[in-house]
């Protein structure tokens, strides 16, 4: 009768096995996983929180530890979470406001070998000098050579003694469209690490030039071929004799009156070139207009200093431009000239140099720190003077890229910047897939932003949000789903940007993550935090009854038999 009453007894503990009520302190910490955790910090911090402490593992899918997708996910299933401990690489930038109000500890260790900081312009110009500057970090005492590969070509390389330091490399592209080239570092003969460099070359932008000379001159004749050449309008007006001026018209589909220098002529052009003479020749009205077309940004100016006093009629006085003669001994001889990426080696006569002011700012010396050429900024336009006044002969000793090099670099200074209009831009420095873009338009009235990859047909649109501070902004954010160029279009305005896959430039990804948990505030102090509990009921293990059950139904059935 006892073993029969076990057996009931057993199936019943089978079918509703007791409930244990126990309460325990609440889990005031986890444990994140990243990549390239170390297995041996996850057991490290297991033996020092307890072998209860929750284990995570981020983004990254893994059979053997749950998933979190999203930080803020954390602390909704453990609402007593205090302190969350990182292991590995670090998360996304984007993710560190999530953890406002926690206790972060980062475990993570620099990669290396790993390129920790890069930069380089996004969107160059065709024809001009480009430039990637970083700093590598590699394995220590042994030489490294960091490399640019661009159309599968090395094109420019640099070494680093210590195989460790900061690098330049520069190239200048001769396509347009949009191209990735590959950052590459070495290291006893093999490859270390490799880096995308994405960039989108955007065509020269035309210039509408008006050129006033006071006599034919091979300087003026090869200035105007070659700004002609570079699809520039030109426009030119040459002195021959008192009263009688010569004008020839470039790339001008409609060509103005030259007779002289009024409103409705500048209008038409964005820089005025010019020799001292020519000037000096204008009468007081068209120097009038034509200092208050550069007051108002209409236009800038660009006098060749080609006399031994600059003319007073010079838009914003001669007071900050002051020349200085040069020894005659020293203007037969050519002198070189220097400044950011200007090509090795460049000389030419010079007759005078400026004088260094404040005033001004320089754009072309000598190795000796003088001023060659200066700008100023007059208004909302710029005037730059220039003693160079023969750079002609570049052209006839085959030195056609440091012939355009130069123009280039003053041209820059000079023209107006081009009327607002429409424009997308990215407010995220790095965008990276499954991370929060923030794209913002500039001057569009579309509400939507339209978004797709370069592999995907249908776009994906976005809804826009206006600044509260600056009307004319309007943004939203975006959830890269592929790694490679997308596209953004918001009415007429249309961009291209690249997405980095999650292995792309791990190193400045670990490098941002430090800075951004730097300055997250510490978390204030909780006092009833310590007697937190959480009650838990733990169900006895079902195997108990079905033991029990078996065990009598035996000594029931033995019996029987005996």
């Amino acid at each position: 009768m006892g073993a029969g009453l076990l057996a009931v007894a057993g199936l019943w503990l089978a079918a509703y096995p007791p409930v244990r009520t126990q309460q325990h302190p609440a889990t005031q910490a986890a444990i994140l996983l990243t990549d390239s955790y170390s297995a041996d910090t996850l057991r490290y911090l297991l033996r020092r929180l307890g072998p209860g402490t929750p284990v995570w593992r981020y983004a990254a899918a893994a059979p053997d530890t749950p998933t979190l997708g999203s930080v803020s996910a954390l602390r909704q299933r453990l609402p007593q979470l205090r302190a969350v401990h990182v292991v590995g690489q670090g998360l996304p930038a984007t993710d560190v406001p999530a953890l406002h109000g926690l206790r972060v500890v980062s475990h993570s260790v620099p990669l290396t070998p790993a390129f920790h900081a890069a930069a380089w312009p996004r969107q160059p110009e065709l024809g001009q000098p480009w430039t990637i500057e970083g700093y590598y970090q590699g394995q220590a005492g042994e030489p490294a050579w960091v490399s640019l590969v661009a159309a599968g070509t090395s094109r420019d390389s640099v070494q680093l003694p210590t195989g460790r330091g900061s690098f330049r490399l520069r190239f200048t592209p001769k396509t347009t469209g949009r191209a990735v080239y590959t950052l590459v570092a070495r290291q006893d003969g093999r490859r270390r690490a490799q880096e995308p460099v994405p960039l989108e070359v955007r065509p020269t932008r035309p210039v509408r030039v008006l050129l006033l000379a006071a006599a034919p001159s091979f300087e003026v004749r090869f200035l105007k071929n070659y700004l002609a050449s570079q699809q520039h309008a030109v426009a030119l007006r040459t002195g021959l004799s008192r009263g009688l001026t010569q004008t020839e018209f470039l790339n001008f589909p409609t060509p103005p009156d030259l007779t002289r220098v009024t409103s409705s002529l500048l209008t038409r052009v964005e820089v005025v070139i010019t020799d001292a003479a020519s000037l000096a020749a204008l009468s007081s009205s068209e120097a009038a207009t034509l200092a208050q077309a550069v007051r108002s940004g209409a236009c800038g100016m660009l006098l060749v200093a080609d006399a031994p006093t600059l003319p007073r009629s010079l838009p914003g006085g001669t007071g900050p431009f002051q020349l200085q003669p040069r020894p005659a001994a020293a203007t037969a001889s050519p002198q070189l000239l220097a400044w950011p990426e200007a090509p090795a080696r460049l000389a030419t006569l010079l007759p005078a140099t400026l004088r260094a002011t404040t005033a001004t700012r320089a754009l072309i010396t000598t190795p000796q720190q003088q001023p060659v050429a200066a700008t100023r900024r007059v208004g909302l336009g710029q005037v730059v003077v220039t003693t160079a006044t023969e750079t002609f002969p570049w052209l006839l000793q085959g030195q056609q890229q440091a012939y355009g090099a130069y123009w280039s670099r003053l041209l820059t200074a000079v023209v107006p910047a081009s009327p607002l209009a429409s424009s997308i831009q990215l407010a995220t420095s790095w965008p990276r897939v499954h991370t929060p873009v923030l794209v913002r338009v500039t001057g569009s009235s579309t509400p939507a932003l339209r978004l797709r990859a370069a592999a995907q047909q249908a776009p994906v649109p976005v809804a826009l949000r206006q600044d509260e501070h600056v009307p004319e902004w309007a943004s939203a954010p975006y959830w890269p789903a592929t790694s490679g160029w997308h596209e953004a279009q918001a009415g007429a305005a249309r961009d291209w940007f690249y997405v980095f896959a999650p292995t792309h430039w791990r190193g400045l990804a670990q490098q941002e993550w430090q800075r951004q948990l730097a300055l997250l505030p510490p978390p204030a102090p909780q006092q009833s935090i310590a007697a937190a509990t959480v009650t838990t009921h733990t169900a006895w293990p079902r195997w108990w009854g079905y033991l029990l059950f078996l065990v009598c139904a035996g000594l029931l059935w033995v019996e029987e038999k005996l």
